[in-house]
């Protein structure tokens, strides 16, 4: 069923500055210890920001730079780190029907998402247009909107995108 987006929102504030690459002491007072692969992963996050990958994407990235991590570790750092508030897990569907969870940096800014369904390339976007017809349908249908997310579905038109999964 394309078109289908289930995101994970966690409301707690964003508990480091995004905009440095992560150390030790900050992820202590997160309350997380300074693991060697939870560094690694969240210095892989921070050297390329504004982009979305799936535990897969970050072992095998990570696997060529030599780095000994397992997908299983991968797996659980990135789901500390949501849990913490630094990533944020969105589950986007392909044309084929399935699904798979991407994480990003939670930069503390809301954006919503354009879905390729050929290859699974994401764009952020904003659009201050769309943000305020949904405030006014939420509040026309009687409700106080808190959160929301929207992802857009369709096929890129970049004729050598990065991104194309092999067949």
């Amino acid at each position: 069923m394309a078109g289908r987006i289930i995101k994970t929102l966690i409301l707690a504030p964003k508990p480091m500055n995004m905009n440095q690459n992560p150390t030790p002491t900050d992820l202590r007072d997160i309350g997380l210890k300074a693991t060697g692969p939870r560094i690694k992963i969240l210095d892989f996050f921070h050297q390329n920001g504004g982009t979305h990958f799936s535990a897969e994407d970050v072992f095998m990235a990570l696997a060529k730079e030599d780095k000994e991590i397992g997908l299983a570790t991968v797996y659980r750092v990135l789901t500390q780190f949501e849990q913490a508030g630094l990533l944020l897990r969105s589950h986007f569907e392909s044309s084929k029907g399935d699904s798979r969870a991407i994480y990003e940096l939670n930069e503390g800014i809301h954006h919503d998402h354009l879905v390729c369904l050929d290859c699974g390339h994401v764009e952020e976007f904003v659009d201050e247009a769309i943000e305020k017809r949904q405030r006014d349908i939420a509040k026309n249908l009687g409700f106080k909107l808190q959160e929301h997310s929207l992802a857009m579905y369709g096929h890129c038109q970049k004729r050598n995108c990065r991104n194309k999964q092999k067949a």
